[in-house]
Formats: structure tokens, sequence, C-alpha cells
């Protein structure tokens, strides 16, 4: 009656010699968390979806991937995505055409392709109707290709401010919203929505802190959240693990969030220089997402995109984006990348570095911006955001030299995520399991 655990024991147990072990060779390793400089032939060994090692020189194995023609990186993280949407002209009827479902199953291609563009993990800060969870899970479960998820869930907002979904339609029809519907009044009625939001199953909360671009309110910066009612989101939070995102496009919100002790200031667009001394002191990450600026400033020019306060928003405060980041990199700001995905069209993530370049950023510090420092933004800068033994075995490679060039960053050749190919030669790799 013993020899049947004995013999299970047998079978479970796997040698380390015998676990599964994939070795990259790499021409060039650019990777912030061990150096500012390029790492030229490196071999990376991998082993159960962790980086086993990272050494000099090539092995003689000869079943090693070759990337030796390639720059290779750790995987990248967007730390502003909503990859349950998409733009597009006349979408805000969708609030009323799609389903959850729906959201999810249009949601996948968008997964797909901002994995394909080498993002292997995304904060995802805001979606509708739990879509951004039932997304997340699938791609956990393997069911679904996708970048690993960090979920907000839906956006806290005030009555009438940028996250309330309710804004410019009629009472008798969507009704008056409340903390399930993520709209607030007061501190017990925030600390309620941030309970009823990890309930729910986040894995961060974001709240917006003043008026935005793209809702339906006329308002595109003012300050939204009282002090208090920050403190007592924030609090609730952290009492439970969480970090905490304040959208803020002016400057009276970004230091009430600041002050109750966010964790990073969304967009930033208004940001002062007095602000950007708070946000250095108190170690708080700006988000810049320089994309979704220069997108809705184009998409405001086709006529009838949005709706005619939308439009004006978009013209005024996206095309400012960009030289507010700028001032505050030259600043020390503490800054982790972040594109806001959605506002424009998925899969073009790495148009940031671009961005980050034509205002002066080296290279190796947009890097740094979208993997050490967006990891520790994650709370996870022990096991993402670098390719050193026990980290997650996510690696990204392109054939162009982005140290001369960012747009080379457009053009991902090699995607590993979890110590798994998923896209080699510019080409989706699907998992053994979905190819049956």
């Amino acid at each position: 009656m013993r020899v049947v655990p004995i013999v299970l024991a047998a079978l479970v147990a796997v040698p380390p010699a015998l676990a599964q072990r994939t070795v990259v060779h790499c021409g060039t390793l650019l990777d912030p968390a061990t150096s500012m400089e390029p790492m030229r032939e490196r071999t990376v060994v991998v082993a159960d979806g962790r980086v086993v090692e990272v050494v000099a020189g090539f092995t003689a194995d000869a079943d090693a991937i070759d990337l030796r023609g390639a720059t290779c990186m750790p995987g990248l993280i967007d730390s502003h995505t909503h990859l349950t949407g998409e733009s597009r002209k006349d979408g805000y009827i969708d609030a009323f055409r799609l389903t959850a479902a729906d959201r999810v199953l249009a949601a996948v291609p968008f997964a797909r392709s901002t994995l394909m563009a080498g993002f292997t993990t995304v904060r995802d800060v805001g979606s509708n109707e739990g879509a951004d969870y039932a997304l997340r899970d699938a791609i956990n479960r393997g069911d679904v290709a996708g970048p690993r998820m960090f979920v907000a869930g839906k956006s806290l907002s005030i009555m009438g401010g940028h996250a309330d979904p309710t804004n410019s339609y009629r009472e008798d029809i969507v009704g008056v919203p409340d903390e399930t519907d993520g709209v607030v009044n007061g501190p017990a009625s925030a600390q309620q929505a941030v309970r009823l939001a990890i309930k729910r199953g986040s894995d961060l909360i974001k709240f917006t802190a003043t008026g935005g671009v793209l809702s339906l309110q006329g308002d595109g910066s003012g300050a939204h959240f009282a002090e208090d009612e920050m403190r007592a989101i924030i609090e609730t939070a952290r009492e439970r693990g969480l970090t905490v995102a304040a959208h803020a496009h002016g400057d009276d919100g970004m230091q009430r969030a600041i002050r109750a002790g966010v964790s990073s200031i969304e967009h930033g667009t208004y940001m002062s220089d007095e602000t950007m001394a708070m946000m250095r002191q108190a170690g708080v990450y700006l988000v810049p997402t320089i994309t979704a600026g220069k997108s809705v400033a184009d998409s405001a020019r086709i006529e009838g995109y949005y709706t005619p306060v939308v439009t004006q928003k978009s013209l005024t405060i996206g095309p400012l984006i960009q030289d507010t980041f700028r001032r505050a990199y030259q600043a020390g700001v503490p800054i982790a990348f972040g594109t806001d995905a959605g506002v424009f069209r998925h899969g073009r993530n790495a148009n940031e570095f671009v961005y980050m370049e034509e205002v002066g950023v080296g290279f190796m510090d947009a890097l740094r911006f979208a993997t050490v420092n967006a990891a520790d933004l994650l709370g996870r800068s022990e096991t993402l955001g670098a390719l050193r033994p026990g980290y997650v075995a996510d690696l990204v490679a392109v054939m162009g030299d982005p140290l001369a060039d960012a747009s080379a960053m457009l053009d991902v050749a090699f995607v590993m995520k979890d110590g798994r190919v998923v896209k080699r030669d510019g080409q989706f790799v699907p998992s053994p399991e979905r190819a049956r």
C-alpha cells in the first residue's frame, strides 16, 4: 500500500537537469537593471519560466535560439493601457450597444497585438462591466494570448466627474450613479468604492483627480476630489496592499493627490515646477502617455470623430503632454512608461519611445522607464523588468538598433513571455494547447 505514494513522488519530482531549458544567444543585450551600457554577445539561459543565468559570450548549445544579429532586452511594461476598448468614430454609442461579453471578445485581438508589440506586462487602468477582470483571467489561464495584466477595474470618479459613466445621458434612462458604478461622494463612499473594487478583483486602484479629455463633460483639468476623499481612497487601498494611480491634467488636483499619498500621476499635462518638486520628494511616478496626447489631437482634426466638447479639449490638452514630459524628465521626476493604449490603436505602444527620443531622451533611459521603473511602480521589482537569475523570463528582441534610432522598437521580431516563445521571426507562435 505504500508503493503508490513512492511511485507518484518519483514521477512528480523532476531533477534539475531534466527541467525544461531554453538558451537564447543575443548579439546585444540591453538591460538597465544591470548596466546602462549595451552588453555584447550574451547568452540568456531560461528554465521553468525563469531566468537561470546570463553569461558573456555564446554557449555551445546547438539548439539555442539564434538572436546573434538582434538587440535583446527585458519584456516591456506599459503602465497605462485600456485593453478592453479602442477609440473609434462615434464610439460613445457603445455604452448602450455593447455587453461585457462583447467587450471581452473584442479585446482578444487587442491583447494579442499588445503582446506582439513586445509588451509582456501592462497596467490596465480603467474598464467597464468587469471586462478587464475576465480578460486578465483568460490570459492567466492560457486561453488567450496577451500580456500579463494588473487591472484597476472601474476608475473612481466624483459624480459628474471624468469617469462618471452617466455624463450627458438622460437621468431617467441611466439613473443616478453610486459606488457600484465607481462614483463616490465623500470619504465614506470613497472607502466603500475601494473595498468593492477589491472584492471584484482589482489589482490596483485608479481615480480621476481632475477632469479629462475624452469624457462627455466640459471640465478638462479642474480638481475633482477633495483631499479627504483622496486620502480615504489611498489609505483604504494601501491597507489591502494595493497601489493607487491618479488620472490628472490640472495642477491643483495633482498636488492634492501627491499630498494624499498617491503612487503615480497619469498624464500630468499642466504640471508646475512646484508639483514636479513634490513628486521628486515623495517618489511619485509620472506616467506621461505622450502617444495619447498626440493621438487625440490627430483624431480631433477628423470631422465628426468626437463630440464638439471632446474635440475642443483634445485640441487644447493633447498637444501639451510631450513638452510636460520633457520638463519632468529634465527636472528628475520619477517616470514610468505608459501610453494610454486604447485611446489609439493597440499594438502601437512603442511609438512612445520615438516621442521620448524627439525631446532628447536617450533610449537606455526610456527603456529603464519601461522596465525597471514600471516594475517598481507595479511593486514587482523583484520579479519583473530585468533579465536576472530568478526573474520571470520575459525577453524581447528587435533586429534594428534602438540606441541609434528608437523607431527600431516599432518592429519587434521576437517575444518570450514566462519562458515561452510567443513570437519568432516576426510571427505569432501559438501555444501547443491552443494549436490543437
